[in-house]
């Protein structure tokens, strides 16, 4: 049963070419992946957990080392999944590239590993409004958490949510600049790297239209228990 969810998680095939490969109906298909990603649910707050397993001071030590930003705790950014369009509010799914879509929420620490994911949002939806109505922002916003996130001009710069100067002058602004880029560029990378090893989350053929059962919460589990173990 997990090798089929896994197949497809991976391949991002449609269920009945998976189905065939493993001469299997494409009903027991999806009635196996339905049933793990259930239980991938179960595990996704001890696996997916922020800021991280890791002391806090650690966390932001590793952050520091990149390119000496201090006291960053995360790196936050969105990603858009394609989807099937859905019968109803079809035109809340439409993201800036005309394309349905589910905005997915992703904090990353310096590892690559996920410690944060909100995969609720239809694609219209920009970046800024998730952070905001998130849970996770309350509590770097009431100190629940010491450090801060960076983020990209898509955000508004707060004292939890660090963003680039938009025309950095010669000298400090442009070295801030510079070190911004390089530490944010992780949940860049983390993304990048989920969508390769998953390619259901590039496959809008094969994607639910519904938020509530967006597979891209359950792959942060899988991701980070290959990341942890291989």
């Amino acid at each position: 049963m997990l090798c089929v969810a896994l197949r497809f998680f991976a391949n991002g095939s449609f269920l009945y070419n998976i189905g065939d490969a493993e001469h299997i109906s494409k009903a027991t298909v999806c009635r196996v992946v339905r049933k793990v990603c259930l239980a991938l649910k179960r595990f996704l707050r001890i696996f997916v957990l922020f800021p991280g397993h890791k002391p806090v001071r650690a966390i932001k030590e590793e952050f520091h080392r990149i390119a000496g930003f201090p006291n960053v705790v995360g790196c936050i950014d969105g990603t858009h999944i394609p989807i099937i369009a859905p019968s109803e509010n079809e035109a809340d799914y439409v993201n800036r590239r005309s394309i349905h879509s589910v905005n997915v929420q992703i904090i990353c620490d310096a590892a690559h590993l996920i410690t944060n994911v909100e995969a609720k949002w239809p694609g219209s939806v920009h970046d800024s409004r998730m952070y905001r109505e998130s849970t996770l922002s309350n509590r770097l916003e009431t100190g629940e958490i010491d450090g801060f996130l960076l983020g990209d001009r898509g955000y508004p710069c707060r004292p939890t949510l660090i963003t680039p100067y938009p025309e950095p002058e010669p000298g400090p602004q442009r070295r801030f600049n510079v070190a911004h880029c390089r530490t944010r560029a992780r949940v860049e990378m983390t993304i990048g790297l989920l969508k390769a090893r998953f390619r259901i989350s590039v496959a809008a053929e094969t994607v639910s239209s519904s938020p509530s059962s967006c597979e891209d919460e359950h792959l942060s589990t899988l991701y980070n228990t290959i990341c942890n173990n291989f």
